[in-house]
């Protein structure tokens, strides 16, 4: 069964690189050199092939980024290099929890910093190059310390609570293990905003004006119940714009980035956030919960039927049962389960975009909701028209002219 194990796990990365670089391949490829005619209202030449270029440089890097991880990855499992690196930390005596616990920090510490070259030239090189990047080298390092300890503080814990649970319980800690999930989802939906973020932007009160009185207006008319309105110093890194509501019931709060209030209109500005209330009145965000919580549900039920095999822990180069080392494993062995949910919930997505847009042309200006699109996916360089296949197994959101077809259908109709 080791063997057998052991050619599952490689079968499925090669096999999961390979359909992630034909897709990307195809949708590089769906982009013509000359400005197609119905993109001419959303760019001229020279902007258009500034899009082109942003779009071949971020591809390059996520490409070495991608073919490094697969080489590695790879070759630490044919290796025996999960194991190994068990083996070395076990010099340590550790035991139980405490040994799978810094044997994730080690592997996540070593990730990030594999990683943290190529993230650098991405932020200080390709988004600096096309005028994104506005985050400094010590706003860059400072985010990294921040991640670092909330991984070790609240990483930890959480980890540290399910393997106990997964070592005490036995079979059945799946059930126990998912309701801490469940607890800890719903805790970071209603916290997310008032714990979390401060620590990486200055969140302010929107100031009294016209702004604000639209947007009391407009929750008031749809009879959407708003707590806090507040604005985000997002241009602290990017000049890249959005919004978003968080919190649930009497409780919600909508966070607005600084940058787009710069580059909207009071009337583009409602209706981006008619489309975003609109997720709320449709019951999408309650939709969504549901989904992620079933789907942790179905994760942790088919995960113990793996975490418990000696064979599995052999086949990532172990010499015995080692509950860390099966989590990795299952976490590989889990991806065509995890691609076929990820396709289900992009569906479902999409559809929830075209209904929210609906309801934002029902309840704001057609036309500013229009430009408000366009602005946001021509100012960030958006795909404006992506390889279907590429679409069907990545896009949450449709691409911005399906969107506006949508709307011009739901016009007419």
């Amino acid at each position: 069964m080791q063997q057998q194990y052991l050619i599952a796990l490689f079968s499925i990365i090669v096999l999961g690189f390979l359909v992630d670089q034909v897709l990307d391949y195809l949708n590089s490829r769906n982009r013509p050199k000359l400005l197609p005619s119905n993109l001419k209202e959303f760019y001229s030449d020279e902007e258009y092939r500034k899009s082109l270029a942003y779009k071949r440089e971020h591809r390059r890097v996520s490409n070495i980024g991608s073919w490094l991880s697969f080489i590695l990855t790879l070759g630490f499992l044919l290796n025996g290099g999960f194991g190994w690196l068990n083996m070395t930390l076990e010099v340590f005596e550790l035991r139980g929890e405490w040994l799978s616990l810094v044997y994730f920090g080690v592997l996540f510490i070593f990730s990030d910093l594999f990683g943290m070259p190529l993230s650098i030239y991405s932020t200080f090189v390709v988004e600096e190059k096309y005028g994104f990047n506005k985050t400094t080298l010590k706003t860059f390092l400072l985010d990294k310390l921040k991640s670092y300890l909330l991984a070790i503080v609240l990483g930890g814990a959480l980890l540290y609570a399910v393997l106990y649970i997964v070592i005490h319980l036995g079979s059945d800690f799946w059930i126990y293990a998912w309701l801490l999930m469940v607890g800890v989802m719903l805790f970071m939906n209603f916290f997310y905003t008032t714990l979390f973020l401060p620590l990486f932007n200055k969140l302010s009160p929107l100031e009294e004006g016209e702004l604000k009185t639209a947007i009391i207006a407009l929750s008031e008319k749809v009879d959407f119940p708003l707590s806090k309105i507040y604005v985000m110093n997002a241009s602290k890194r990017s000049t890249k714009s959005n919004a978003f509501f968080s919190g649930f019931g009497k409780l919600k709060s909508i966070v607005l980035f600084d940058t787009l209030i710069e580059k909207h209109s009071i009337n583009e500005l409602m209706g981006i956030l008619a489309h975003e209330v609109g997720h709320y009145k449709k019951k999408h965000v309650i939709t969504n919960m549901l989904t992620a919580i079933l789907s942790n549900g179905i994760m942790l039920f088919v995960l113990s039927w793996f975490i418990f095999s000696e064979d599995l822990s052999r086949a990532m180069g172990a010499d015995g049962l080692y509950y860390h080392l099966n989590i990795i494993a299952f976490g590989i062995l889990f991806g065509p389960i995890n691609l076929i949910l990820g396709l289900l919930g992009n569906i479902f997505s999409r559809k929830h975009e075209y209904e929210a847009d609906a309801f934002a042309i029902q309840h704001a200006d057609k036309a500013s909701f229009e430009n408000a699109l366009k602005k946001l996916s021509t100012e960030n360089l958006s795909d404006l028209q992506p390889h279907p296949a590429y679409v069907f197994v990545h896009y949450s959101h449709p691409p911005l002219l399906q969107r506006l077809k949508a709307i011009a259908d739901h016009g007419r109709g």
